[in-house]
């Protein structure tokens, strides 16, 4: 990626805005993922989440920004459905909170894994802790946590997809077998304080920081598929 695109993406995602002024200052390096990228879901991604070029003094405001790509699966092509309804009825695929699509985890620093951090079930990790999180962290960002009401409104914190049954219709129309395969893509963004072992890394000081990696595996059961409120799709469309 080109400096300008990662610099655009950190400024989206991050609650306070960057700037160099002469106080404050930022940088940006690039480092490369140890493992293959894009990855299989089923395969360990290793990534490094700092480096001893910089200083760490906001994890709490880090995040993960993933792009997934998947095949969405239909087993019938909607022949029956009213031709009235089709833009107006609308799927949102995607997650409750995007740190929920985090199966399993183990963070490493300096080379060594850090005791207490080798999780097996991050899912249901992260739902329990985000239960508990302010609902004011839960509407702020976007790609983070689909709120029930803000899902409807077709809000940006969504983190997911919308698909109109016309836009599935058009993907599989020319499909001859079951299940019928719809591609879609779209981003997440993982805060480090929804991760359970990050959530207390304000209290350390900054110099336990250098060579953090973490890694991890996608899990593709986290999905959810509800219907948007059709009222207020019709509406919007």
């Amino acid at each position: 990626q080109q400096l300008g695109t990662i610099e655009a993406s950190l400024k989206s995602n991050s609650v306070d805005a960057f700037r160099n002024d002469g106080e404050h200052h930022y940088s940006i390096k690039e480092i490369k993922p140890e493992s293959q990228i894009p990855a299989l879901f089923d395969k360990e991604i290793l990534i490094s989440l700092s480096d001893s070029d910089h200083d760490v003094t906001q994890i709490q405001n880090s995040f993960l920004s993933i792009v997934l790509t998947a095949n969405v699966q239909f087993d019938n092509k909607f022949d029956d459905y009213e031709e009235a309804y089709k833009d107006g009825t609308v799927l949102f695929i995607g997650l409750k909170s995007a740190s929920q699509v985090i199966r399993e985890y183990t963070i490493y620093h300096r080379g060594r894994t850090i005791e207490g951090t080798l999780q097996n079930d991050s899912t249901t990790e992260q739902f329990i802790q985000n239960t508990v999180k302010p609902r004011s962290e839960k509407n702020n960002r976007n790609h983070i946590h689909s709120l029930y009401e803000n899902t409807h409104k077709y809000d940006t914190s969504a983190c997911g997809p919308y698909l109109t049954m016309k836009n599935i219709e058009n993907a599989i129309r020319d499909q001859l077998s079951v299940p019928y395969s719809m591609p879609i893509r779209f981003r997440l963004s993982i805060p480090l304080g929804d991760i359970l072992v990050f959530s207390g890394f304000t209290d350390y000081p900054n110099s336990l920081f250098g060579d953090l990696k973490i890694q991890f595996k996608i899990n593709p059961n986290a999905f959810v598929f509800p219907q948007v409120n059709p009222i207020i799709s019709m509406a919007k469309y």
